[in-house]
């Protein structure tokens, strides 16, 4: 078995890797690198056009967003994945198609896209020539799945994103009974010393920290992913109202945030069974809370920003990249009654990284911002962290080989520096191959 990388290898974003077994090459994941200027996964488009699939592990763009281009290439072949994870990125990618209008992508090739995908159930075992495959879920979002690939001499798993928490939403990733002898491991947050705090102590600062803007007359902004994050902050957010422990404020939604909604009730099924059993037995539904408005028009947004009402506004894009989380700071930043509550990753080159580093002024459409509102991070992540990742690999029996991808360099470095003594730990460069 062969493994190249095409992305995500000394980085965060654009993750593809290749997997060739003889005759059989499959790619796991096709995404892109949001930032300043879009990067592609580093693969030629005659190579392509000889893929056999294309196994999808969840529906964000930095794993799915360059799917468009693969069937613009000539790919003909299918995407397998499960069905949210189906629904979710074709509302991601619609939407990156609106925004970024990529060059590298034809109507005929985002076309053909809709009509190749292939649902799979969690644990069934499917094949594509002579590899097997099965997905795991993989607790990062709805729909999300580790991916397990196999032959007649190696046997695989590549964790995508994995959270191994239970949330909100979902059960935590199984974290035992797993037995291969190649694993490829994201580490977003393997650092050293990388251990995320208690939910309940980082919600319960973000209620205070929210509550004490409320009580001064300002609004909290939340940017926040569409689909996966933003879920999990509403959820929190209306039991927090409901129980009374956060003043009763509207709760706006802005963005595609309302439409992941959507999905996510459709496909509650994929979700925890006491989420499931609040809205099927006591029909108390927290996807259609009375605490929730969307924000259907430009000028229903723009009222919202001059009122002088506090509220809480849950918006895209997560790492402030584009969406309306930009129309809010040009208006709202330089408030210092308001607040911005970051929930996640802010990847490096990103607006959001710049303010979450200590930027006091930044440019929305060449115009200078200001940044006097206050700026809090509570991390709610869905990834794991070094300790869940180090728990999870100590489980696995017969790990050979580990593969670090999805990670700053040094995070991944430090990672690295932390398995090599125990196993046979790469740190893969972008386009390397590597046998096992």
């Amino acid at each position: 078995m062969k493994l190249t990388f095409y992305g995500a290898a000394g980085e965060v974003g654009r993750s593809c890797i290749m997997i060739e077994s003889d005759d059989t090459r499959i790619l796991l994941d096709s995404g892109v690198k949001l930032g300043e200027h879009d990067e592609y996964p580093l693969i030629d488009d005659k190579e392509l056009q000889g893929i056999d699939g294309v196994i999808l592990s969840h529906a964000h763009l930095d794993h799915s967003g360059y799917l468009p281009h693969i069937y613009s290439a000539g790919y003909m072949g299918h995407v397998y994945a499960t069905k949210p994870t189906f629904e979710l990125s074709t509302v991601l990618i619609s939407d990156y198609m609106r925004i970024s209008n990529p060059s590298n992508v034809t109507k005929d090739g985002l076309a053909k896209l809709q009509r190749h995908f292939k649902q799979v159930e969690y644990y069934e075992d499917f094949k594509i020539k002579n590899l097997n495959i099965r997905l795991i879920p993989a607790g990062h979002i709805l729909g999300s799945a580790m991916i397990e690939v196999w032959d007649s001499r190696n046997r695989l798993l590549y964790t995508g994103d994995v959270n191994f928490r239970t949330t909100k939403l979902l059960d935590a990733a199984p974290s035992g009974h797993i037995k291969v002898d190649t694993l490829i491991t994201e580490s977003t947050y393997a650092g050293d010393k990388e251990e995320f705090q208690s939910e309940k102590k980082i919600l319960d600062d973000m209620v205070k920290s929210i509550n004490e803007t409320i009580t001064r007359g300002g609004k909290t902004v939340v940017p926040s992913f569409a689909v996966g994050r933003a879920q999990e902050v509403l959820l929190m957010l209306d039991d927090y109202m409901k129980s009374g422990r956060l003043q009763k404020v509207t709760i706006y939604m802005d963005g595609m945030i309302n439409k992941a909604m959507r999905i996510h009730r459709h496909n509650v099924v994929f979700c925890r069974d006491e989420l499931q059993k609040r809205i099927l037995l006591n029909e108390d539904d927290p996807f259609k809370s009375v605490n929730f408005k969307d924000v259907r028009t430009k000028q229903e947004r723009s009222r919202i920003m001059s009122s002088d009402e506090s509220s809480i506004i849950v918006t895209t894009s997560g790492m402030l990249t584009g969406g309306p989380i930009l129309r809010y700071l040009e208006r709202m930043a330089a408030d210092s009654k308001n607040r911005m509550v970051m929930v996640g990753y802010q990847a490096e080159g990103t607006t959001g990284r710049a303010i979450f580093d200590g930027a006091k002024e930044i440019m929305i459409k060449d115009k200078k911002v200001q940044i006097r509102m206050d700026v809090s991070m509570y991390h709610l992540s869905a990834h794991a962290d070094r300790v869940q990742l180090m728990h999870f690999i100590g489980s696995m029996k017969d790990l050979k080989n580990i593969f670090i991808v999805h990670g700053e360099k040094e995070k991944a470095a430090q990672f690295h520096a932390a398995l090599k003594g125990k196993y046979n730990a790469h740190l893969p460069s972008l386009k390397g191959t590597y046998e096992i």
